[in-house]
């Protein structure tokens, strides 16, 4: 089974809030993951809320994505 992300809405900073197809649901801090000329320019706040769901994954402007995979690896769970 293929891990999707079905849901995700901007928390707060460089959180994330995501719904995971098998379930998970909680907050992925993306501030450590934000460096180099890719990710760099997502430092910007105005343009890191700029992601949109596409592919079953965060995508962002410009070119930027993380696999479902490594973002479930990082979830703070929620209940």
């Amino acid at each position: 089974m293929f891990l999707h992300i079905l849901e995700a809405r901007y928390a707060r900073d460089y959180v994330v809030w995501v719904r995971f197809s098998d379930g998970t649901i909680g907050e992925v801090d993306l501030s450590a993951e934000l460096v180099g000329p890719v990710f760099g320019p997502l430092r910007d706040l105005e343009k890191f809320k700029a992601f949109t769901l596409a592919y079953h994954t965060l995508t962002w402007p410009g070119g930027a994505d993380f696999a479902p995979e490594f973002l479930r690896e990082r979830v703070a769970v929620t209940v």
